[in-house]
C-alpha cells in the first residue's frame, strides 16, 4: 500500500493547496445557501450559473495567484492563464450548479492538477455532505482520510450505473432514449448531476459503471484522477456527434462488457 508521506514533496503541497481551496471555496457554497442567489443562464436555458460560481472561482484563483504565480489556470467559469513551471489546474468552483440551485444535495469542487500534460493530483469537496476526496496518481486516495476502493463487481446485470445528459435538449432526448437501452441491461440507474461526484462514487465503491458526455476537462480533471487511484478504469472516448469527450468509468474487469452494450445501446452516439 502506497503512503502519501513518501509521495514527492511537490505533490505533496500541491495536494494541501488544493485541498484548502476546495475547502474555502466549500464554505462559500455554505454561505450562498443562506442567501438569494443570482442567476444566469450559460449555452442553454437549462445551463445555469450562480454569483456563487463566479465567487468561488476568484476565491480559489485568486489564492492561486498569491501562492503559484506561474502556474497556469484553466477553470469553467472563463479564468484562463498560460504556466512558465508545467503545471496546470482544471477548476470547477461548482459542479453541480442546477442541484445547488434547486437545493438538491450533489455538488462540489473540483480541483485537478496537471504536471506537463500528465494527470497528477486530483481533489474534490463535495460540499453538500461535507466529504474531501483527494488522490495523488501512483501515491493512492482517501475519503475523510480514510482509503477507499472501487467496487469489484464483474456482473454487469447487477451492475449499479450512474450517467448525465446534456444541456441541449435535442441530444438529451437522444441520450434518453440510449439510457433506457442500458438501464434494461443492468440492475438500476442513477443521475447525479455532478460528473465529480460521480467519479468519486465509482471510487468510493458507491456505483459500479458511469458514463457521459459532452464534459469538459475541469469536469473530469480531479474524478478522473480519484477513481482511477481507487483501481477503475476510466476511458475516453470520442462520440459520433463530435464534442466531447464521452467518459466512462467502471471496475477493468467490468469495463469491456460495460463499453460494448453502450456502444450496442447508442449511447456513445
Amino acid at each position: 500500500m502506497t503512503h502519501w508521506a513518501e509521495a514527492p514533496p511537490d505533490l505533496r503541497e500541491l495536494l494541501a493547496l488544493a485541498a484548502d481551496l476546495a475547502r474555502d471555496a466549500g464554505r462559500l457554497h455554505a454561505e450562498g445557501l443562506e442567501s438569494a442567489l443570482r442567476i444566469e443562464t450559460k449555452s442553454s436555458p437549462t445551463d445555469l450559473v450562480s454569483h456563487i460560481d463566479h465567487e468561488a472561482e476568484s476565491l480559489i484563483v485568486g489564492r492561486l495567484a498569491q501562492a503559484r504565480p506561474g502556474d497556469a489556470v484553466f477553470a469553467e467559469e472563463g479564468t484562463r492563464s498560460e504556466s512558465s513551471t508545467g503545471v496546470r489546474w482544471l477548476i470547477d468552483p461548482l459542479d453541480g450548479t442546477t442541484n445547488y440551485v434547486y437545493g438538491y444535495p450533489a455538488f462540489a469542487v473540483s480541483i485537478g492538477v496537471e504536471i506537463d500534460g500528465q494527470p497528477r493530483v486530483g481533489v474534490v469537496y463535495d460540499s453538500s455532505a461535507g466529504h474531501l476526496y483527494e488522490a495523488i496518481a501512483g501515491w493512492g486516495v482517501h475519503c475523510d482520510g480514510r482509503s477507499i476502493r472501487a467496487r469489484g463487481r464483474t456482473d454487469l446485470s447487477q451492475a449499479l450505473v450512474a450517467t448525465g445528459f446534456s444541456y441541449d435538449a435535442a441530444q438529451r432526448e437522444l441520450q434518453g432514449l440510449a439510457t433506457a437501452r442500458v438501464l434494461g441491461r443492468v440492475r438500476d440507474m442513477r443521475r447525479g448531476g455532478s460528473a465529480a461526484l460521480d467519479l468519486c462514487h465509482i471510487a468510493a465503491g458507491h456505483l459500479d459503471a458511469y458514463w457521459e458526455l459532452d464534459l469538459s476537462p475541469w469536469d473530469y480533471a480531479a474524478g478522473g484522477v480519484i477513481a482511477r487511484e481507487a483501481g477503475a478504469d476510466v476511458r475516453f472516448v470520442q462520440p459520433a456527434h463530435g464534442r466531447g469527450p464521452a467518459v466512462v468509468a467502471a471496475h477493468p474487469a467490468l469495463m469491456p462488457e460495460f463499453l460494448a452494450l453502450l456502444r450496442e445501446a447508442g449511447a456513445l452516439a
